[in-house]
C-alpha cells in the first residue's frame, strides 16, 4: 500500500486575487463617477461635439468674414414649456458681439424649473463661439403661466479665421434644448404634459 501525499495547505493565492478583484471594483466605481466631469472638462476645453466656450470679455478685433447664426430652441418631453428664440437667424463677423433673446413661457398651472443644454452645429465650431452671457449657466425658474425673456451674449472667435476647418464654414447654428432638472417630477414642480408645438 503506497503512501497518500501529503496535501500542502493552501497559499495565500486565493485571498490575494480576492483583494485584487477588490481593489479593480473600488477603481472602476471611481472612474465611473469621475467620467462624466472629466468628460465635461474634456469637451469645454476643446469644444468637441460642439461644446461652446465661456469667455470674460469681447475680443477686441473683428474678423472680414460674414457668418450667419441661426437658434434652435426645443423643450424635452415632461416640461410643460414652449421656449423659442426671438430672432431665429443673424450673420455678424467673428468678433463682433451679438445679444440675442429667448422666450420661455410656463404651460402648466404650478411654478416650474428647467436646466438649458446646448451645442453648436458643425461641431468643430464650437471651440470658437464663445458666450459672455447665458441663461444656459443656470437653471431657470417660471411661474405659473409665466412667460420671460432671457439672452444670451456670445461672440465668434476671430482665429477661427485660421482654421482650415472652418474655411468652408458660412453657417452655425446654436442649439437650446430645455429639461426638468432630476428629481424634479417627484417633488411636484414639474407637470407632466403633452408639450405643444411652437407657436
Amino acid at each position: 500500500m503506497s503512501p497518500k501525499p501529503s496535501q500542502s495547505r493552501p497559499s495565500g493565492a486565493p485571498r490575494k486575487t480576492a483583494m485584487a478583484i477588490g481593489v479593480l471594483a473600488v477603481v472602476m466605481l471611481g472612474a465611473s463617477f469621475a467620467a462624466v466631469p472629466l468628460y465635461r472638462l474634456f469637451c469645454a476645453a476643446t469644444g468637441y461635439g460642439g461644446t461652446t466656450q465661456t469667455a470674460l470679455r469681447a475680443p477686441g478685433q473683428q474678423g472680414v468674414r460674414k457668418i450667419s447664426v441661426r437658434f434652435d430652441a426645443n423643450v424635452a418631453p415632461g416640461l410643460a414649456w414652449r421656449f423659442e428664440p426671438e430672432t431665429p437667424e443673424i450673420s455678424l463677423r467673428p468678433g463682433e458681439t451679438a445679444t440675442i433673446f429667448f422666450r420661455a413661457t410656463n404651460l402648466s398651472d404650478r411654478p416650474t424649473e428647467g436646466v438649458a443644454r446646448f451645442n453648436v452645429a458643425p461641431d468643430q465650431a464650437g471651440v470658437w463661439f464663445d458666450k459672455l452671457k447665458c441663461f444656459c449657466f443656470d437653471a431657470q425658474k417660471l411661474g405659473p403661466h409665466e412667460t420671460a425673456e432671457w439672452p444670451v451674449v456670445f461672440f465668434l472667435d476671430p482665429k477661427l479665421e485660421q482654421d482650415e476647418t472652418m474655411a468652408a464654414v458660412d453657417g452655425i447654428t446654436l442649439s437650446y434644448t430645455f429639461f426638468a432638472p432630476p428629481g424634479a417630477a417627484k417633488t411636484g414642480a414639474v407637470e407632466i404634459a403633452a408639450v405643444p408645438g411652437k407657436s
